[in-house]
C-alpha cells in the first residue's frame, strides 16, 4: 500500500493539452475514482500514473519517491484494463500466474501466490479453466487476481467493467468495493459511469479539460458541485438549471416538486426577485415557484422523470410513480431555498450564500 502524490503535473501532445497542472494527494488505501467524459485527460493520467508515458511537467511521487523516470515493472504499480487482456491459450491459473513466472519464481512459491489471489476473489475453482469457459465476470476477476498476485502498491484500474451487462456490472461493483476494502490497497479508478464512481469511490476526482474540476467525498460532490461543470455531469438526470438576474440557479430533480407536496404550504412569491433573495432572503419564505408545462413522462416503475419547460429552461422533475401527471398539463412546482445552488453566469463558478 502507498500513498500516491501529483505535483503540478502537466502532458501535452503538440499543442493539445491532456494533463494541464494537477496536484493531488492519493492516501494510503484509499480508492480514488477519476471520473469525466472523453477527452477529459482521465486516460492520460492513468497512463502517467502507470509509467506509460512521460511528463512534460511536474512529478509523480509514490511514498514520497519521485517515479518520474522509473520504468512500469518498478513502479510497484499493477493495471487492469478494460479489456482485461487475458491469454486465450493459457488457463485461468496460468494467466494469473504469468507476472510471477517473467520474475523467475519457483513453482511452489507461484502456486502459493495463484490460489492466494485466487481465493480472494472466489475463483479457485476456475483454475484448470481456460478463458473461453467462463463468463465476462470471472474474466474481470481473472485479470484483477492477476495484477493483485505481485502484491502491488497501487492498483490501476481502467474501466474493467464496462464490458459486463447491467446486472453482472452491478454486482461486480459491490464485490469490487468490499475487496477493495478487505485488502486495503490503494486504487485508482478510471471511469465514465456516474454510477460507478459515486458507488465506488471513497474520493471522486471530476475531470474536464485536462484538470481536476472538483475533488472530495460522492455527497459533496453530488450535493455541493463547485461550479456548473460538475453539477450537469454528476447525477442521472443532471442538475437543472435556470438563469435568473444574472445569475444561475441549480437545483436537482429529485428537489423539484409539485406546489401541493411541499409543507409548510406556500406563500405568493416576493417582489424583490432573485436579488432579494440573495441579499437577504424572502421575508422568511423558503421556496421559490414557478409554472412548469410538462412535455413528456417517462415511467421507470418506482419513478418516473417528467420533463417539462419553465420558460425557455429545459427541465426534469424525478417524482413517485404514484403521483400522476399528464403531457401537455402546466402545474405549479416548487424547489426550497436550500436546495438551490447558485452559480456564476459568466463562468459557471459557485456562488457560496
Amino acid at each position: 500500500m502507498a500513498k500516491v502524490e501529483l505535483i503540478g503535473l502537466k502532458k501535452y501532445f503538440g499543442h493539445v493539452k491532456a494533463v494541464d497542472g494537477i496536484d493531488l494527494e492519493i492516501k494510503d488505501g484509499e480508492f480514488l475514482a477519476l471520473l469525466g467524459p472523453s477527452g477529459s485527460g482521465k486516460t492520460t493520467l492513468m497512463r502517467l500514473f502507470a509509467g506509460l508515458e512521460s511528463p512534460t511537467e511536474g512529478s509523480i511521487l509514490i511514498d514520497g519517491k519521485n517515479v518520474n523516470d522509473a520504468p512500469p515493472r518498478e513502479r510497484g504499480i499493477a493495471m487492469v484494463f478494460q479489456s482485461y487482456a487475458l491469454y486465450p491459450h493459457k488457463s485461468v491459473f496460468k494467466n494469473i500466474s504469468f507476472p510471477l513466472k517473467v520474475e523467475g519464481l519457483n513453482k511452489e512459491d507461484i502456486k502459493k501466490k495463484v490460489e492466494w489471489a485466487a481465493g480472494l476473489l472466489h475463483i479457485g475453482h476456475l483454475l484448470e479453466r481456460m478463458p473461453s469457459q467462463i463468463s465476462g465476470g470471472e474474466k474481470q476477476r481473472v485479470a484483477i487476481a492477476r495484477a493483485l498476485v505481485r502484491r502491488p502498491k497501487v492498483l490501476l484500474m481502467d474501466e474493467p467493467l464496462s464490458n459486463l451487462d447491467a446486472k453482472v456490472r452491478h454486482m461486480a461493483r459491490e464485490e469490487l468495493k468490499l475487496f477493495q476494502r478487505d485488502i486495503g490497497v490503494t486504487t485508482i479508478y478510471v471511469t465514465h459511469d456516474q454510477a460507478e464512481a459515486m458507488g465506488l469511490g471513497d474520493r471522486i476526482a471530476v475531470m474536464n479539460a485536462g484538470r481536476i474540476s472538483q475533488i472530495g467525498a460522492p455527497d459533496e460532490i453530488y450535493n455541493e458541485p463547485s461550479d456548473t461543470f460538475v453539477a450537469g455531469f454528476v447525477g442521472i438526470p443532471p442538475m437543472n438549471f435556470i438563469e435568473k438576474d444574472n445569475v444561475i440557479l441549480g437545483f436537482r430533480p429529485e428537489t423539484f416538486l409539485p406546489a401541493e407536496l411541499i409543507n409548510p404550504p406556500i406563500s405568493p412569491f416576493s417582489k424583490g426577485g432573485l436579488r432579494g433573495i440573495l441579499k437577504g432572503g424572502m421575508g422568511g419564505l423558503d421556496i421559490m415557484k414557478f409554472k412548469f408545462r410538462i412535455e413528456r413522462v417517462e415511467n421507470l416503475g418506482s419513478y418516473r422523470l417528467v420533463y417539462g419547460t419553465i420558460g425557455e429552461n429545459k427541465i426534469i422533475s424525478n417524482l413517485s410513480a404514484r403521483l400522476v401527471l399528464k403531457e401537455g398539463e402546466e402545474h405549479e412546482f416548487c424547489v426550497r431555498l436550500n436546495d438551490i445552488r447558485y452559480f456564476d453566469k459568466n463562468n459557471g463558478v459557485r456562488i457560496k450564500k
